[in-house]
């Protein structure tokens, strides 16, 4: 039976304010036969539910939660959307997709919800929100929702002459017009960065400024991210890496990571195959 609508309502309230509903077969074939691979779901794969928070309302709804845990976004959101979930569709079931200990490609679903325009520093951006959103749950699902129209909105970059998030960023990581991810991450591990609990890029950003994250989330999405690129280095090092700051194949795909909102789990998965045995990249 095709439910026509979800409430969202719930997960407005928790400032869990980006919702969308992708059907499975809409997706690049390669990808949902990489998710079937990967989560070997039980049930039917119908959809995508995607859940993201735009501006500060999430990390309010957050703190007035409760103690923090030592993953306080991730547990705070898997816990409110899977309550939402049991309580909306009861007798249909989920598989987590992210976050959990296997790589999804984010950003690609965000872009057929319209939520993604990249960046010269990496992140989506949205014309209301600027790079204030993140991606915090997405769910495989047997529900048979009416699937969400993409978001349609030009990119602001394109109209952006100025660019001031190059122009401020200390290691000019885009100054040759590609981001060279090994600047930015030699520059975020200098003891005396400007990026270590930040970027100064983003923050250079003028779209959606008034929506900037509290200090205090910035400054632990920022600190979670640096210690995960830190453990990295240090692993690089173990393996006897000539240069540990290169980067290998499998990192460049994930060139976000050092931005904690997107990808965050998909390079402690990386992290976690790279520590359990020899890399098998050439």
């Amino acid at each position: 039976m095709l439910v026509l609508s979800a409430d969202f309502a719930a997960l407005e309230a928790a400032g869990l304010n980006l919702h969308a509903v992708l059907d499975a077969p809409d997706l690049p074939p390669q990808v949902l036969a990489d998710l079937r691979r990967d989560f070997a779901p039980e049930h039917a794969c119908r959809q995508i539910v995607l859940i993201g928070n735009a501006g500060r309302a999430m990390w309010a709804a957050l703190k007035a939660a409760g103690p923090a845990s030592d993953d306080p976004i991730d547990d705070f959101s898997v816990r409110t959307v899977m309550q939402w979930f049991t309580t909306q569709f009861p007798g249909h079931r989920s598989t987590l997709l992210y976050p959990a200990d296997k790589a999804v490609g984010l950003q690609s679903l965000g872009q057929l919800a319209g939520w993604h325009h990249p960046t010269p520093f990496k992140l989506g951006i949205l014309p209301q929100w600027g790079t204030w959103f993140g991606y915090r749950v997405a769910l495989l699902t047997d529900t048979e929702l009416a699937p969400t129209a993409p978001l349609q909105a030009a990119s602001p970059c394109a109209s952006c002459a100025g660019r001031p998030c190059v122009a401020a960023c200390p290691p000019q990581a885009m100054a040759d017009g590609e981001f060279v991810l090994d600047k930015c991450v030699s520059y975020r591990l200098q003891p005396d960065s400007r990026c270590r609990t930040r970027c100064v890029a983003r923050d250079a950003c003028p779209v959606g400024r008034e929506h900037r994250y509290d200090e205090e989330q910035v400054r632990h999405s920022y600190s979670v991210s640096l210690r995960a690129i830190e453990r990295y280095s240090r692993s690089a090092l173990r393996q006897g890496e000539d240069d540990v700051m290169r980067l290998d194949e499998d990192a460049l795909a994930l060139s976000e990571y050092v931005y904690p909102d997107e990808v965050s789990a998909e390079l402690e998965a990386m992290l976690a195959a790279r520590e359990s045995g020899p890399s098998s990249g050439t």
